[in-house]
């Protein structure tokens, strides 16, 4: 057991990554709602404000994708052959390593998976001049996606982009344009005395986000500032939350990837962008990063109940999957809230490397509600993965700082399709069974 005084030491450094609303029991009021400039009527209320509440504009049969069921037979195929593939590729190693006196280790055949630069992705989108077809885009996806088609894919899956082929430029545009009629109208408020405490707290985080080469780069600062603060100001059940900053990031680089020679973004000098290119960039990454909160803004509303919800939900779903290392967490008095609470806000952007969130994320829009409901199951594959070490730990200080700063520095897209594999497993087996976890 813990000592009192290394419970409140961690306690305390916990709280720094937990907001308060969570850790008090006085209730906020939430911040004043925004009034927008200059309207005098609902109906031009509800123009100015129509990506708020409306779900999407386009009805497209890719917009209704969310509601579909992602096949069964073909992602547990997947998944399982992803954990064949890893096995069969651990055998191979230790065969190399320990060959015989006489004799060279034979090499091992791999099933094939469904490979993340397959052909059939990009003709799916490139040659489909009708509309594209969503069922298969998103069996594919699912595996991972082609570099050189990302961007397109993502617009497609978030329901950004039409289906329809020839619908495309034109929404658009549309699209851009309307996206900074809202920087006309609203940012210039961002001093005024209603929205400063938003925009301070906003310029404040962006220089904490990594990775630093790119965000600290002033054009990249003032295009992250800008889609945070309207998507705030428009957003007024949430307003602006500690976390909702770093979900622009993947967007932002899967995007400019079409645009720049480096191979890593973060290596580039954006300053040398045309700042037409940027301004596209800039409103592709405000509607998709607004695509995907419209899923998970019950995260980000006053207490943050969706993560409270979350959280009680893992610490269900763990203590099913497996009781002991559930049990050793609660013997030692370490709380889920105080690690996988930054793993629900930041959707684990926190806790593995960004190429490895974009992967993560390729499955996460072939999955439906992927950022929330499937995201359940990655955290509880993600826990369980640490299972030996944290076993072997006897302290609750140190074991919390394991689970806050776990060892993923050097993880790459075998680590994420393994988790994904394994996370999708556990769905297979837990998500109709209806005491896996309580709501």
């Amino acid at each position: 057991m813990a000592s009192d005084g290394a419970r409140k030491q961690f306690w305390k450094r916990s709280n720094s990554k937990v907001p308060g609303s969570l850790l008090k029991a006085t209730p906020k009021a939430p911040s004043t709602p925004v009034k927008a400039k200059r309207i005098s009527t609902f109906q031009e209320f509800e123009s100015n404000t129509s990506d708020a509440w409306d779900a999407g504009e386009d009805e497209d049969g890719l917009l209704a994708m969310a509601a579909e069921s992602l096949s069964s037979d073909v992602v547990m195929e997947t998944a399982n052959r992803v954990l064949r593939n890893h096995s069969q590729q651990q055998e191979r190693h230790k065969l190399q390593e320990a060959p015989g006196p006489e004799q060279k280790p034979k090499p091992v055949a791999e099933p094939p998976l469904v490979p993340s630069g397959d052909i059939r992705l990009v003709k799916s989108i490139s040659e489909s001049h009708t509309s594209c077809p969503a069922e298969e885009l998103r069996k594919l996806s699912w595996s991972g996606i082609p570099k050189p088609v990302r961007p397109i894919t993502w617009k497609l899956l978030s329901g950004y982009l039409p289906a329809n082929v020839d619908r495309r430029p034109a929404t658009l545009q549309r699209k851009q344009k309307e996206y900074f009629a809202f920087i006309e109208h609203y940012y210039d408020s961002r001093n005024d005395d209603v929205h400063q405490d938003t925009y301070r707290q906003i310029h404040i985080d962006i220089p904490r986000m990594s990775p630093e080469a790119l965000i600290l780069q002033p054009k990249v600062t003032e295009i992250f500032e800008r889609i945070l603060f309207i998507w705030a100001i428009r957003h007024p059940a949430s307003g602006y939350v500690q976390g909702i900053n770093d979900l622009v990031t993947p967007f932002f680089v899967v995007f400019m990837c079409e645009h720049i020679e480096e191979e890593d973004v973060d290596a580039a000098d954006i300053s040398r962008v045309p700042a037409e290119v940027l301004r596209n960039v800039e409103a592709d990454t405000y509607w998709c990063m607004s695509k995907l909160l419209d899923g998970i803004q019950d995260n980000y509303t006053f207490a943050q109940p969706g993560i409270q919800m979350k959280v009680k939900m893992l610490e269900e779903l763990v203590s099913r999957i497996d009781e002991q290392v559930h049990r050793h967490l609660d013997q030692h008095e370490v709380r889920y809230l105080q690690f996988a609470f930054r793993w629900m806000n930041n959707l684990l952007m926190r806790e593995v490397p960004l190429h490895c969130t974009i992967r993560l994320w390729d499955t996460y829009q072939s999955e439906p509600e992927g950022f929330s409901h499937f995201h359940l199951y990655v955290c509880a594959a993600f826990l369980v993965r640490w299972r030996k070490e944290i076993l072997e730990e006897k302290d609750f200080q140190e074991l919390l700082l394991f689970l806050q700063n776990l060892p993923t520095a050097h993880w790459g897209d075998e680590d994420i399709s393994l988790l994904l594999a394994e996370a999708y497993r556990l769905k297979f087996a837990f998500a109709d069974a209806p005491n896996h976890y309580k709501k």
